[in-house]
Formats: C-alpha cells, sequence, structure tokens
C-alpha cells in the first residue's frame, strides 16, 4: 500500500513537473517608478491585454521594477535568468533596455524591446526591437524640415545613449538634407532646469531645434525654448509623446512636430495603411480599459509582442517545449525567420540581418491638439 501510495505521488509530481514545463514564462522589465514611468507604467498596462495562453500553453508573466536605471535592469534580468524565463521583454528607455540586451545575450534568451536600442554588432543576436531605428525617425524629420525650408538646425538633447543615437544620425544625415547643424546642447533624464541650454540654442537663432528627451521629461526643454521666446520650429522624436509631455508643457506644447508611430493618430490613418485595423483595435482595447487618451506608442509596442508571439510560438512549439533552452533557441529562430507579421504600425518582418524589423513607413508627424494629437501637414 505504501509502495502504491509513494508511485502515485511520484507520478503526480511528474505530471505537475510537466504542466509547469509547458507554462511560457515572460519577464518584463520596466519603469514603474521614476522619470521614466511615463512610458515604462503603460508597458506594464499594456501586458494586461495580452492573451491568457497561446496555441494551448499559458503565459505566465512577472513584471519587475527597474525605475529607468541600468543596474538594476540588469538584476532584474539575471533574476528572470534564475527563473528560466522564456522571454525577456524591456525595458521602457534605452540604457536599462542595452543593460538588459546584454543579459539576454549572455543567457541566450530572447528579448522583445519596446525601445530602440543600438547595440554592437552581433550583440542584438537574442534582441528584436519593435521599433523603428532611429535613422528612419531621423529622416522623417530632415524630410518635413527641409520641405518647410529648415537650413539651420540646433540639437537639444539627453546626454545617454537615446539622444547619443539621434545625434549621430543628425550628424550624418543633416549635411546631404541641406541643413547645417550648428548648436549642440545636452541634459540629463534628472535635470529639473534647462535654462542655459535653452539660451545657447536660443542666441543661436537657428531655423529649427530638434528635442530628444522622453515623456513628461521633453516638457522641459520646450517650455525653456518657449518660455525665452523662440519662434523657429521645435521638432521631437517619438519618446516625447506621451499625455505627460502635454499635460506639463500645456500651452507651450502646441507647434510641436514630433515623429511618431502611426498608432497614436489610428483613427486618423487612410484605410490603406496597413497598420490601420490593428492600431485602431489597440486604441479602442487600451482606452476602454485604462481610459480615453491614454494610449502610448509604448502601450502600442507591447501590444504588438502579444500579435508577434501568437505567430511565433506555435513554430517554436513544434521543437520544443518552453522552459528549455531549445525552445528559447526554437522561439529566437522563429522570430528571425518568421516573415510579415501585421502589427499596429504596419508590416514587420525580421530578418537574420536585420532585428528592427520595420521601415519608413511606420512613421508620420503629429501635433498636438488641445490634449490629443492629430497628423501635420
Amino acid at each position: 500500500m505504501k509502495l502504491k501510495s509513494a508511485v502515485a505521488v511520484a507520478l503526480a509530481s511528474a505530471f505537475l513537473s510537466q504542466a509547469a514545463l509547458a507554462d511560457i514564462n515572460i519577464g518584463v522589465s520596466t519603469s514603474l517608478t521614476g522619470p521614466g514611468a511615463s512610458l515604462g507604467v503603460p508597458v506594464r498596462n499594456a501586458t494586461t491585454l495580452w492573451p491568457a495562453e497561446i496555441a494551448g500553453e499559458k503565459l505566465v508573466v512577472t513584471i519587475l521594477d527597474d525605475a529607468g536605471d541600468p543596474t538594476s535592469a540588469t538584476k532584474n534580468g539575471w533574476r528572470f535568468v534564475e527563473d528560466k524565463v522564456d522571454l525577456m521583454v524591456g525595458a521602457a528607455n534605452t540604457p536599462a533596455t542595452i543593460a538588459l540586451a546584454q543579459v539576454a545575450n549572455e543567457a541566450k534568451v530572447p528579448q522583445l524591446s519596446p525601445a530602440p536600442a543600438e547595440l554592437p554588432e552581433g550583440k542584438d543576436y537574442w534582441t528584436f526591437r519593435v521599433v523603428m531605428h532611429a535613422k528612419y525617425y531621423t529622416d522623417g524629420l530632415l524630410e518635413h524640415m527641409k520641405a518647410n525650408g529648415v537650413k539651420t538646425l540646433a540639437f537639444l538633447g539627453l546626454s545617454d545613449a537615446y539622444g547619443e543615437s539621434y545625434l549621430q544620425a543628425f550628424k550624418a544625415k543633416a549635411e546631404a538634407a541641406g541643413i547645417k547643424l550648428t548648436t549642440i546642447e545636452r541634459f540629463t533624464r534628472a535635470d529639473n532646469s534647462v535654462a542655459g541650454q535653452a539660451l545657447s540654442v536660443v542666441a543661436g537663432n537657428p531655423d529649427a531645434v530638434v528635442v530628444v528627451a522622453v515623456g513628461g521629461g521633453a516638457a522641459l526643454p520646450q517650455k525653456a525654448l518657449k518660455e525665452r521666446g523662440y519662434q523657429g520650429k521645435i521638432y521631437h522624436t517619438a519618446a516625447s509623446v506621451s499625455p505627460d509631455f502635454l499635460r506639463l508643457a500645456s500651452k507651450d506644447a502646441q507647434g510641436a512636430l514630433v515623429s511618431s508611430g502611426p498608432e497614436q493618430v489610428a483613427e486618423q490613418l487612410p484605410d490603406s495603411h496597413p497598420g490601420k485595423a490593428n492600431a485602431v483595435k489597440f486604441v479602442k482595447t487600451y482606452e476602454d480599459k485604462f481610459g480615453a487618451g491614454t494610449r502610448t506608442q509604448f502601450a502600442a509596442h507591447v501590444y504588438d509582442f502579444a500579435l508577434i508571439l501568437e505567430k511565433v510560438v506555435p513554430v517554436a512549439l513544434k521543437t520544443a517545449k518552453p522552459g528549455t533552452p531549445e525552445f528559447r533557441t526554437a522561439l529566437r529562430d522563429a522570430l528571425e525567420n518568421y516573415g510579415e507579421i501585421a502589427t499596429t504600425k504596419g508590416m514587420l518582418k525580421y530578418t537574420p540581418q536585420d532585428h528592427w524589423g520595420f521601415g519608413p513607413d511606420a512613421r508620420v508627424i503629429i501635433t498636438p491638439n488641445g490634449n490629443d494629437w492629430k497628423l501635420s501637414n
């Protein structure tokens, strides 16, 4: 009798172990606190819109706060590795994303990134971004500047990896567009004043200024330039698009020109846009749950992750079960080789040479319209 009981317990344990092994475990590192929370909280929110299971396998999601700090993101990453996650998601800013990517690369765990992290050649083998490369956003801004007669441009941006990616892109491309890059000023995410930098920019009297900042933090340079009487055009990168930017900049936000993903103005897209159907569905689903006007690009990126996983997980499951190194490798390979996937931005397609997946059709220029956004002319 005791032997039978022992066998029954062993069989039950084995069954439970196999059931647990079948769960797809996902670790999410994002900024729930700190200056990047306006981007990081929507990341968490969007995970609640993911399906409960994919291809019959339960999704188990663990969310950790990194406060936008690379060291914390690294610690979160290694905790995910210890927990044997099948996929890492994050982070909500570029420096923390780069830190998480280093863990993903060392531990051989796929990473989906909502931030445009620049990584050395070969170091993004396990990292896939669901956002356009800075060069395409820069191209869109330069095209708009050229069409509007801009000849001189000042740079007012973050002194971190995100700001540097745009600065180098403008240095490489502005001259070819007939635009001279003049004043260059930098600031940190923790700064509570950019008065000195703004005065330097205004003194140079450029035709336009490009602000490279994040979320509500982008309101600081926007207001500083306006308060010092700057009359030229003020351009922003995609990370400025947030309800906090509109709220904090208030009337000074009007006239800002932002290179954005199309999902921010989903309803205004032409019916022919390849991302419109998914973008409109995202907006309705997200705002029904979190309130009108709460949509953000980072939330859309994370919503897109589910659209991607619904395609690639069944492919990976043909090779191995979740919870194993073989499944993680199969998932990475499926991401790289699946082909086109419809998202809120349009058609995404990763290749062995391109882990960004989007081209220039995944951008629009938008401008504040009261407490909302509209397509710019």
